[in-house]
């Protein structure tokens, strides 16, 4: 039985007006012109250097591009965007507590909707909202936006229980997707190390956005020294922000995690070291493996 899961840290932009893609295109990482009510896709926003700020989902709601975003750092997103608006007829407003975000997983989740699962980003309107297959990986099942009201007994007439936060959470980490600023750090992390390319989140033949100098440049020169990877934890899971060490050396950090399932970032020149010495290496008193996501590309 497919299930759904409210995802209480999520909320979401209202982005409207004459010029609304026309300025969020000159922006982000994606192509904007993509987004349509049968496609949305994932994207990220970054410093003129190329250090990630912000990613989000973008998908079409009633001629409005509606933004999907960690709730509480939408207030510094909103702010950060509308200092580039400048003379531009955009709006942009949060929307509160009108609508919800929920993932939708499980098997027959995609066909209770009526939703193509193999193609990711593919999108329809259902109980008065949209969903679509997550942008980056079909695999992840896909997301709701739905009305506050209306969305929890649309759901429910369709077949979904009730799901909870852990069931997600073991499936995005596995799969190797980071969670905004849980798993990338704002202002240092760069988007090739954290999986944009492969999992659909920069468009290479769009014009110039903010940070893609940098970006292009890591690409075609081969520049990419770290990478965000699913690790399984033996032993206690360490907490967000604990440094990896081998022989002494810090080769990476732990991201988030539950259940004995972790993202960390790690030095591409210590994994071959890491599987060498059996494939695991000792973080307090567990062992980390790391994984390579089918995926991934590196």
């Amino acid at each position: 039985m497919p299930i759904c899961v409210p995802l209480a840290e999520r909320e979401l932009l209202h982005i409207a007006g004459d010029d609304a893609r026309l300025f969020l295109q000159g922006v982000v990482s994606n192509d904007v012109r993509r987004v349509a009510p049968d496609r949305a896709i994932w994207a990220a926003f970054l410093t003129p250097q190329g250090r990630y700020l912000h990613d989000f989902f973008l998908c079409e709601l009633d001629g409005a591009l509606i933004l999907d975003a960690e709730a509480a750092r939408l207030s510094d997103l909103k702010r950060r965007l509308s200092i580039y608006k400048l003379r531009s007829r955009v709006s942009i407003e949060e929307v509160g507590d009108a609508m919800r975000v929920w993932a939708l997983i499980g098997e027959g989740a995609a066909a209770a909707v009526g939703v193509r699962p193999e193609e990711p980003g593919t999108a329809t309107s259902f109980g008065g909202g949209v969903v679509f297959t997550d942008p980056r990986e079909a695999a992840a099942g896909l997301r709701a936006v739905l009305p506050r009201g209306q969305g929890p007994a649309a759901l429910a007439a369709q077949g979904f229980g009730r799901g909870h936060i852990q069931d997600y959470e073991r499936l995005r980490i596995r799969l190797g997707l980071p969670d905004g600023s849980r798993d990338m750090l704002v202002e240092k992390s760069l988007l090739l190390e954290c999986g944009f390319d492969e999992l659909n989140g920069i468009d290479w033949q769009k014009g110039c956005y903010l940070g893609q100098e940098l970006t292009a440049r890591m690409r075609y020169r081969g520049l990419v020294k770290k990478r965000l990877l699913p690790v399984t934890v033996e032993g206690a899971l360490p907490s967000p922000g604990t440094p990896i060490l081998l022989d002494g050396k810090d080769v990476g950090e732990v991201r988030s995690g539950v259940d004995g399932v972790a993202l960390a970032s790690f030095r591409l020149d210590a994994l071959a070291a890491i599987g060498d010495a059996g494939g695991s290496v000792s973080v307090g008193g567990a062992r980390l493996t790391p994984h390579r996501p089918p995926w991934a590309n590196f």
